[in-house]
């Protein structure tokens, strides 16, 4: 019952996006942030409840692999990139293995433009205390050495454990 509400929920914030979104442009500003979050999670919770299904590597490193209903998430990069070319910015999904955060499906880049699959969500940041502790952080972040605006949401399994992150931010001007 907890994950109809939730998507019910989700659904008529797409709604609202969907009005919205033309009026509000691509500006970096925390209400931009949250449309990009609504939508990467209408996404994924589309396909279904999210749950750890077994490992799979990415850029080498074993992760847990990540699913929404039967979609594995890990080097999947559709959902974030249909998000980037939507509502511009970037997205990405984080699976938690023991105490990291691995970057599964990025479209965010490292400065050789590879994706940044495989990298963890700095242990050090504004967002990790308020992921660990099942709440959401909005705000100004540090990506691989850039300044973004940014929105970090918990992907909660059927028992309320954290098992992931959903993340989706824009550069600020230089």
């Amino acid at each position: 019952m907890n994950f109809i509400l939730r998507w019910v929920v989700l659904a008529a914030h797409g709604i609202a996006f969907s009005i919205f979104l033309p009026t509000v442009g691509h500006a970096q500003s925390v209400d931009n942030v949250r449309y990009a979050m609504v939508l990467l999670k209408m996404k994924v919770l589309n396909m279904g409840a999210p749950a750890i299904k077994g490992e799979e590597a990415v850029a080498g490193k074993p992760a847990p692999a990540l699913y929404f209903g039967a979609n594995k998430m890990n080097n999947n990069f559709a959902v974030v990139d249909d998000v980037k070319n939507t509502v511009g910015g970037t997205a990405t999904l984080f699976v938690k293995s023991g105490e990291e955060f691995i970057r599964v499906a990025t479209n965010v880049q490292k400065d050789d433009g590879s994706r940044a699959i495989g990298t963890v969500l700095d242990p050090n940041g504004k967002a990790i205390a308020a992921i660990r502790g099942g709440g959401a952080y909005y705000g100004d972040a540090d990506i691989l050495g850039k300044s973004y605006i940014t929105g970090y949401e918990p992907i909660q399994d059927s028992l309320g454990r954290v098992i992931g992150v959903y993340y989706v931010g824009y550069p600020k001007a230089q």
